[in-house]
């Protein structure tokens, strides 16, 4: 069983960011790279999707619906059946970092991997991805200030600042696309690893924020064995709901509606959450997001693996 790389580094990143943080001009740096690789990610993911991918992928719109639902009814629902956590077993800012988690949309890049590796049909499962994302961007803040409410920071200005890191992007990617193909071709394999430097650098930013604001003092191993458990509930919820909803497909759409129901996208989560809380409180709310990140990639895989027929294995 091999570890996903990417995991490894991510938290090799976190701790980085909790044992020796960025302060001050060196802070500053890290977040204005960490603000144009966002730009530059979803810019490139706008790029990569397919146009005859779309047009095959939208034919299918009752499968969208599905996981539309699961990504931004069901798992609200869920993230609202843990209220009854706070105060007794997690604080209450745990518990909306956990509730969090329940409110981005779904991912990209492993969604249609996993789809892929299990056999089912890809162009749905990117059609689907980038509908999630894209509406993300609206449903994510209205999401965080219904259920959340509080001190978040939603409004217009911070509709209109996710709007310009993730969705205008896409859309210049997407209008691109015809001349950047080639060239897109060509760098795969970089692009892809400028994809996760982008998360990684996201990831340091946010936990040496933490750090600098003494985030991490009100955490003990109780409340770390909690987020935990949390997210394999989540998780193993999600799992059994979206593969029953599934069965009324035929297998490609079922495998699609898994992978992309169950899936929570760190690449979109974090940028959302760096506008909609505070810079003392975000490291805390993205703390859950990653967990459950780390958790659907490695049963993700075990699991598209399994599907596939070649036997179990963790991989990206």
């Amino acid at each position: 069983m091999r570890i996903d790389p990417f995991v490894v580094m991510i938290l090799a990143l976190a701790g980085l960011g909790i044992v020796l943080p960025a302060q001050g001009t060196v802070l500053e740096v890290v977040s204005v790279l960490v603000q144009v690789g966002i730009v530059a990610l979803f810019f490139l993911y706008g790029a990569r999707l397919s146009t005859a991918e779309v047009v095959h992928g939208l034919k299918v719109w009752r499968v969208h619906l599905v996981i539309v639902g699961a990504t931004f009814v069901l798992f609200p629902l869920m993230g609202l059946a843990l209220s009854p956590l706070a105060p007794s077993i997690v604080s209450e800012q745990l518990l909306a970092a956990l509730v969090f988690v329940c409110l981005v949309p779904s991912t990209v890049q492993s969604s249609v991997a996993f789809t892929s590796i299990a056999g089912g049909d890809r162009a749905i499962a990117v059609v689907a991805a980038s509908i999630s994302s894209l509406l993300g961007v609206f449903l994510t803040p209205l999401l965080v200030a219904l259920v959340l409410g509080g001190d978040v920071r939603v409004d217009a200005e911070s509709v209109l600042r996710i709007v310009g890191l993730l969705l205008v992007p896409f859309v210049v990617g997407q209008l691109a696309r015809r001349w950047l193909r080639p060239w897109l071709v060509r760098h795969d394999v970089g692009l892809r690893r400028f994809d996760r430097t982008t998360v990684l650098f996201v990831v340091y930013a946010g936990f040496s924020r933490g750090t600098n604001a003494d985030v991490w003092d009100v955490l003990d191993w109780g409340d770390g064995a909690v987020v935990a458990g949390v997210c394999v509930g989540l998780l193993a919820a999600s799992s059994l709901l979206c593969w029953l909803a599934g069965r009324r497909f035929d297998r490609g759409a079922a495998v699609a509606i898994y992978f992309c129901g169950t899936n929570k996208s760190l690449a979109a989560g974090l940028p959302m959450a760096s506008v909609l809380f505070s810079a003392t409180t975000f490291p805390l709310m993205i703390l859950p997001l990653m967990v459950y990140h780390q958790l659907q990639l490695v049963i993700g895989s075990l699991i598209a693996t399994r599907l596939s027929g070649h036997g179990p294995s963790v991989t990206s």
